[in-house]
């Protein structure tokens, strides 16, 4: 009897000892990626066994929770600003792949809508209220646009999604900078809400006469119809791999914050994006272990790998040039445990 406790305290010990090394890492933010870092994540997962959570909660809660220190990294649409850095440890942005944000709409009989960035401040500052009204019909004579109802679907919470696509605005619309400008979070008068790129696309499948915009693979997944976005060549493009590389026309900044809407370029989609993954430089806070701290730069060498930003296109995402995966492995090996390079 006695040898059997000892056998059993001994095992309890064992499986104790090897639960408190088991290495796990938590993430939280935006949703915009969450596809992508889904089938990336498991498959790091699969290979490392070190589990990875990471939950969709928008950017701007992606961020409170770093800047809590309750997570290993934060998913974000929108990087942190100056002012934002300056309350906070030292922050590496690290860019995972390119998106877009698309204009998705629920309007029967209607495949190929395009539209401009003047009619679509219209729509969301209340200003258009029918799908034929004749500005929409003037530029779209092919499709039979109903006398239908319009409504805008925006994010109710602190959205990348949202800044991405209020950036966009903000550079390209007077009405919309003077009666929205751009952010995370902006005040709507007109519309519904809904919470996370799932609620939006979500509402816009149910609701005949609804526009939102939303993170690209969500629309094609939901299997509903975007439009076409008028570029500033005034060209009408499709969110495409090739039409969101084509975004990126200019030099990317050493620190990697940026943005690519509204790029001057023939065949770019004009509501393109990069996405990144924040973590602290400085790896030990909150009793976190070295082990971790490996594992968090592990995890992000491994998104930029070759194999995972294959999975991109595969997804209706874009995968990131070699020079600015450059850049952002270099940006990796500034991370430090205890003012240590991380290995």
């Amino acid at each position: 009897m006695k040898k059997s406790l000892i056998i059993i305290l001994l095992a309890c010990i064992i499986l104790t000892s090897c639960n408190s090394k088991k290495v796990e890492l938590s993430g939280a933010g935006a949703t915009f990626p969450l596809p992508y870092y889904n089938m990336v994540f498991n498959n790091y997962s699969e290979t490392t066994g070190i589990n990875v959570s990471y939950g969709g909660i928008g950017s701007g809660g992606g961020v409170r929770s770093l800047k809590d220190k309750i997570i290993d990294f934060a998913g974000t649409d929108v990087y942190l600003t100056d002012e934002e850095m300056s309350s906070m440890s030292p922050v590496i942005h690290v860019p995972t792949c390119l998106g877009a944000v698309v204009l998705s709409y629920n309007i029967p009989g209607v495949k190929e809508l395009k539209l401009t960035s003047d009619i679509i401040a219209d729509i969301y500052l209340g200003n258009i209220t029918k799908w034929n009204d004749p500005r929409i019909v003037a530029i779209n004579p092919e499709e039979n646009l109903p006398d239908m109802l319009v409504t805008p679907v925006y994010r109710s919470d602190g959205s990348g999604t949202t800044f991405v696509f209020s950036d966009y605005m903000n550079k390209v619309n007077d009405n919309w900078s003077k009666a929205l400008g751009s952010g995370k979070s902006l005040k709507f008068n007109t519309g519904i809400a809904a919470k996370g790129n799932p609620g939006v696309v979500g509402t816009i499948a149910n609701m005949k006469g609804s526009i939102g915009y939303i993170g690209s693979e969500y629309a094609f997944a939901m299997n509903i119809p975007v439009a076409k976005i008028q570029n500033a060549k005034g060209q009408f493009v499709s969110p495409s791999s090739k039409s969101i590389t084509a975004s990126l026309s200019g030099d990317i900044p050493d620190d990697l914050r940026c943005t690519i809407t509204n790029a001057d370029t023939d065949g770019a989609y004009p509501i393109s994006c990069l996405t990144w993954i924040l973590v602290y430089k400085e790896q030990n806070y909150a009793n976190r272990s070295l082990e971790k701290a490996q594992a968090t730069a592990d995890l992000l060498r491994f998104v930029l790998n070759t194999d995972s930003q294959q999975l991109t296109e595969k997804i209706h995402y874009a995968p990131l040039p070699s020079y600015i995966v450059e850049k952002a492995l270099a940006a990796i090996s500034s991370m430090t445990y205890n003012n240590q390079p991380i290995n």
